[in-house]
């Protein structure tokens, strides 16, 4: 064999996708330092950050449906209040058409309590000015009766107290005349 053949045949052995033994022992154990390395100090490191970022994001997510529910609660509190205030508003108005009522009530009883009080006071003032005319009007009739007396008999009727009596009594037969066809 030449030393061709010997090379081709120690060639022929050597397959380069199988490593050397000591590349393969090296590459193990260069694994295993970096499987160790990763299963011990970094997994735990990555877990904890992952159940750190899962527990933010659940809290997270709890804290927003807390939120959310308090939000809800308020948003029902401020309705219930709204038709709180609603109802209170529309009793008030109630209240106030009712009081409004009864105050032009009152005002149209004090009015119509004024318009008799009015009415009264003209027509007492009525019957004072018709005794006032009345009794001047007496006073005159009985001058005046007086005078034509005195005209018709030709003597002057001097005794004023007599003629008084006269004329009164003439005008109370009058009036008791009148009095009498009226009824």
């Amino acid at each position: 064999m030449t030393k061709a053949a010997t090379l081709l045949a120690a060639e022929e052995g050597y397959n380069p996708l199988l490593p050397h033994i000591y590349e393969l022992v090296v590459g193990i154990f260069s694994f295993a330092v970096v499987a160790f390395f990763l299963i011990k100090v970094l997994t735990p490191r990555i877990q904890k950050v992952l159940n750190e970022r899962t527990d933010a994001i659940e809290g997270g997510i709890k804290r927003a449906e807390g939120a959310q529910a308090e939000a809800q609660e308020l948003l029902k509190q401020y309705r219930d209040q709204l038709a709180e205030a609603r109802h209170e508003a529309a009793r008030l108005r109630e209240e106030a058409r009712e009081q409004g009522a009864q105050i032009k009530a009152e005002l149209r009883e004090e009015a119509q309590a004024e318009a008799r009080r009015l009415v009264e006071a003209a027509h007492a003032q009525i019957e004072a000015d018709r005794q006032q005319a009345f009794a001047q009007l007496r006073s005159e009739i009985g001058r005046l009766s007086a005078d034509l007396a005195s005209r018709i008999v030709g003597e002057v009727l001097e005794d004023e107290a007599r003629q008084r009596r006269t004329i009164d009594r003439f005008l109370d037969d009058l009036e008791n005349s009148t009095a009498q066809a009226v009824r």
